[in-house]
């Protein structure tokens, strides 16, 4: 069985994200999605606001589950027993990154895979920290996250 981590912050979830579980879904056969906490970034979302926000959104979606972690990743891929992380790409910055983390992945446990997905140019744009920022200026963030999602984030960015 391939079991995939699709990790991330995902503060908040975009359209992005979300294509590339779907695709994940589709290419293994199962996908973790990973709510990583970052202990050093105050997040716009909680992380377990987060969790239930994707949780809502992948309903369907059978062989995919979400959980939220603190730590290092490759304890969560042994723990799962998962040989495959999986990331999306939008650009060769993206890329330059990526690269360095699978590379330092795969020091810390050699039998651990990364995978990395291209973007669906449609969302090669998107990023949480514009969506974000977009939503606090009052501007509309339709078609940048997933619909079903929009009135949390609105709400949340007028709370804070």
């Amino acid at each position: 069985m391939k079991i995939a981590v699709y990790p991330g912050s995902f503060d908040p979830i975009t359209n992005g994200h979300l294509d590339i579980i779907k695709r994940g879904a589709k290419a293994f056969d199962k996908v973790i999605v990973a709510v990583m906490v970052n202990i050093d970034k105050k997040g716009l979302f909680h992380y377990e606001e987060r969790v239930d926000l994707i949780k809502k959104l992948i309903k369907g979606l059978e062989n995919v589950t979400v959980e939220s972690h603190s730590g290092l990743l490759i304890d969560l891929m042994r723990d799962k027993n998962a040989t495959i992380i999986l990331k999306g790409l939008r650009s060769v910055a993206d890329f330059e990154y990526e690269m360095q983390m699978a590379l330092i992945n795969k020091k810390l446990d050699p039998k651990i895979d990364t995978v990395f997905m291209m973007t669906n140019t449609e969302y090669s744009y998107i990023s949480s920290s514009a969506v974000k920022q977009i939503a606090k200026f009052g501007g509309s963030i339709e078609g940048l996250v997933p619909e079903e999602i929009i009135p949390d984030v609105i709400s949340k960015i007028k709370s804070q």
